[in-house]
């Protein structure tokens, strides 16, 4: 039994024939007909005979009545129930974030969202990108952007932008000029993401370079956000690495520090996840859209610097 056949046996009941029932519900009367005929058949009982030209509710037509009503009732407040979330004016979009994602990329996609959809709540997770995986997955968030590469099972990665590694210090010797990956092994390195050590991705990127040097990377600093990272850095203590969209952005680089490209240059790439096949909300898909016009902005502006 479907909600269209009882869509049906109540239009034929209204109009009093299957011919007038099927020119109101813009539909070919066989079809309309044999619907019907397949629910009298599941139900085992005729449910219309006919009288003249018009149609008459048998015992069980009647019966079947008040509750065909009511069922479809029932399923227009279900489909209502949801329409304001479909139509953004409810409802709370969930999304997830590397932990160092800059903090102009998320204010700015809130800010856009927020004037497009008051109503609707936001909540961004901001975690390390191998927990922002995690999440989608697992369904607790829908979408995330994260670094690459992570464990991408059950999941469709779409790559958005490449961002470039820099090299930051506060010694002037130390960035003078681009620094190869061995000069590291020399240097106090401070890394963030300390949590989740060498699975970090922007961590993995750098061990990767390492180990086809042939040499090891041990920080002297571990800590979790990259704002601590750069504090230290800045008072002396040591070096470190972050994305250049950070810091070539006025006002993320305290006064005492520089930075570097490394040679040869040094890529990591942000990327969109979802959990396979998912139908994501519209908010969702909202969010998704807002902050690739930000990366695409970003990028526009770096190529024209």
């Amino acid at each position: 039994m479907t909600l269209q056949q009882l869509q049906y046996f109540l239009a034929a009941i209204e109009h009093g024939t299957f011919s007038a029932a099927a020119d109101a519900l813009y539909m070919a009367q066989p079809s309309l007909s044999e619907q019907i005929r397949r629910l009298e058949t599941e139900l085992g009982v005729a449910l219309f005979v006919r009288a003249g030209r018009r149609l008459v509710l048998t015992e069980a037509g009647r019966a079947l009545r008040p509750e065909a009503e009511r069922t479809l009732e029932a399923a227009a407040r279900a489909a209502a129930s949801v329409a304001d979330v479909r139509e953004l004016r409810a409802g709370t979009a969930t999304f997830g974030t590397f932990g160092d994602a800059p903090t102009w990329l998320i204010g700015n996609v809130a800010a856009a969202f927020r004037r497009r959809h008051p109503d609707v709540r936001l909540r961004v997770v901001g975690l390390n990108s191998s927990e922002v995986a995690d999440e989608v997955r697992e369904g607790s968030v829908e979408a995330g952007l994260v670094v690459l590469p992570i464990d991408d099972a059950g999941l469709d990665v779409r790559p958005a932008m490449e961002d470039e590694l820099v090299y930051v210090s506060a010694a002037p010797e130390r960035v003078s000029g681009p620094i190869a990956i061995e000069r590291l092994a020399d240097a106090p390195l401070i890394l963030y993401d300390a949590r989740w050590g060498w699975e970090d991705p922007t961590r993995r990127a750098l061990l990767a370079r390492a180990q086809r040097a042939g040499m090891r990377l041990e920080p002297a600093i571990e800590v979790e956000e990259v704002g601590n990272a750069l504090d230290l850095a800045a008072r002396g203590l040591g070096d470190t690495v972050i994305s250049a969209s950070i810091s070539l952005r006025r006002g993320a680089l305290p006064s005492a520090l520089r930075y570097v490209s490394f040679d040869p240059p040094l890529h990591e790439t942000f990327a969109f996840i979802t959990r396979r096949d998912a139908v994501l909300s519209p908010a969702t898909r909202e969010l998704i859209a807002l902050a690739e016009r930000q990366l695409a902005d970003m990028e526009a502006r770096r190529a024209a610097a």
